[in-house]
């Protein structure tokens, strides 16, 4: 089974339409059994998609209304051209650069039996773009369930990290077997901060289980919500896949970072594959 994440950063990108068509063309090849996306934006303004044309959609809240240019809707429907189909859902978290509907997404092979959101900031104002929440499906293959993550920062005086990763960690007790997918702000290689917390919170990062591996670096410059942390990096491991138990991981690969695919976002996205007889 394979699991890809990528904070998309959509609709902000420069050469956008490029972008999301060389996103499909990767994934059509690759083919990821579920997708988490984080950054999927739409314009506010935008005509909405008549419910009969959201071919593979599952609702994840009420009033959510998915207008024409929605990243993970148009992405969705590359993908059919090329004969792949994805279910999906979508959920929008805060008004994004006073223009996007700006959410979180999941995309599975597999129909999504169920779906689940979940606040873990202190705040939840559409307007202020501190809000996070993250979305979770279980598909009608399996028990396992699938998050789409997007967390703050570490010393984060309004919305710090380790306030968001306790409402996580705790929600996540309901369920037997977890995989928490995205951008979690909180690089590897700093140490007594956000990924030691995870860590010590008795998550496994798959990174580390997997048997192949490569650098893991998911961002290689100084992007939008780091600029008043650092000035300059030679990369940081931000964008995790990890699981509730230990798995069987036998590759990680960090994908759209210019080598083997294009770059499509501010981040790179990473895919695991693990075995497992059921999920």
């Amino acid at each position: 089974m394979k699991l890809l994440t990528l904070n998309a950063h959509s609709l902000v990108e420069t050469d956008y339409p490029q972008k999301l068509a060389a996103f499909a063309e990767c994934i059509a090849k690759e083919c990821p059994d579920v997708i988490a996306l984080q950054e999927v934006s739409q314009t506010a303004c935008k005509t909405a998609v008549p419910e009969a044309l959201l071919t593979g959609y599952t609702p994840c809240g009420e009033d959510i209304t998915i207008r024409e240019d929605n990243h993970v809707y148009n992405a969705v429907r590359l993908l059919a051209d090329r004969g792949v189909h994805y279910h999906w859902t979508w959920l929008p978290l805060k008004l994004g650069y006073d223009r996007y509907d700006e959410g979180i997404a999941v995309m599975s092979l597999a129909p999504i039996a169920e779906t689940d959101t979940v606040l873990v900031s202190a705040v939840n104002d559409y307007h202020n773009w501190k809000t996070r929440k993250l979305l979770g499906i279980r598909t009608e293959q399996g028990s396992d369930w699938f998050y789409s993550v997007h967390l703050g920062w570490w010393n984060d005086p309004e919305e710090p990290f380790q306030g968001q990763w306790e409402r996580t960690d705790s929600h996540m007790l309901r369920h037997e077997n977890v995989w928490l997918m995205g951008d979690f702000n909180s690089p590897a290689e700093v140490h007594e901060e956000g990924y030691d917390l995870i860590v010590r919170s008795g998550w496994y990062d798959s990174y580390l289980l997997a048997e192949r591996k490569d650098s893991g670096l998911t961002v290689g410059s100084v992007i939008d919500g780091w600029r008043d942390k650092l000035r300059s990096t030679t990369g940081m491991r931000i964008d995790q896949i990890w699981c509730s138990r230990p798995e069987a991981v036998k590759s990680s690969r960090v994908l759209f970072n210019g080598i083997k695919e294009p770059v499509v976002s501010d981040h790179y996205g990473v895919m695991i594959q693990f075995e497992r007889s059921s999920v």
